[in-house]
């Protein structure tokens, strides 16, 4: 059954987070809100297929926002060299995941960061906080794209072990 109040609240605290994503990627704001729509009418239409896992739910909801934003620049039919181009569109204004670290967490998440090799958490830095991609990481400090995404993945496990402490 949904529920529109809790679906309403989901709204109210995920919706600037999760505009920030679709702007980051279309580079476009009316887009961007456009998109925002059809991702939260994906949400309730879906919500029952979010499946308890590693993910919290708001990377879900991220991962669903970026995701439907990527597909509407491949409804474009631009090449795919332009997909590329558009995840690094860098936005002057902190990011959302910037705000966010800026708030209460600011020093826990920073202190668990100092607990990471030094090269680890700047690729964590670079793909989280300044969109970088996963293909410009790799190429940056010279490993294959399954590397950097390992890297990545166990850096965000081992970030959560921290924050979980």
């Amino acid at each position: 059954m949904k529920d529109r109040v809790a679906f309403d609240l989901l709204y109210r605290q995920t919706s600037a987070k999760l505009f920030g994503v679709c702007l980051r990627v279309l580079n476009d704001r009316a887009e961007a809100e456009e998109a925002l729509q059809e991702v939260f009418v994906k949400i309730w239409m879906k919500a029952d297929r979010f499946a308890v896992s590693d993910l919290s739910p708001i990377s879900w909801l991220v991962a669903v926002a970026r995701n439907h934003a990527i597909d509407r620049i491949r409804a474009r039919r631009q090449p795919a060299v332009d997909i590329d181009a558009a995840l690094d569109v860098a936005d002057p204004a902190p990011g959302p995941e910037a705000a966010a670290v800026a708030g209460g967490e600011n020093e826990r998440i920073h202190h668990c960061l100092e607990e990471l090799e030094k090269d680890r958490a700047a690729a964590v830095r670079g793909a989280y906080l300044k969109g970088e991609s996963y293909a410009e990481l790799a190429e940056r400090y010279g490993v294959p794209l399954n590397t950097m995404r390992t890297w990545l993945r166990r850096s965000l496990l081992k970030l959560r072990e921290c924050l979980e402490r």
